[in-house]
């Protein structure tokens, strides 16, 4: 599940759309392009997303190991 996990957050950090690190990263991003370039935004958006949806089964597993 580690490999797994690792190799998700890979992806990420590697796509043509940069994922943000942070909530305010992305609403920076959104503030600052004033409505053009909502494709890339909805992208990232979805990207953060499953970010986020990886680090909490990420910190789920690391609290069962403990």
């Amino acid at each position: 599940m580690e490999e797994f996990l690792a190799g998700e957050f890979q992806k990420l950090q590697r796509g043509l759309v940069a994922t943000p690190k942070s909530r305010e990263d992305l609403e920076a991003f959104a503030k600052s392009n004033q409505g053009s370039m909502d494709i890339l935004l909805m992208q990232m958006a979805i990207q953060f997303g499953y970010k986020i949806a990886l680090e909490n089964v990420q910190e789920e597993l690391q609290r069962d190991v403990v």
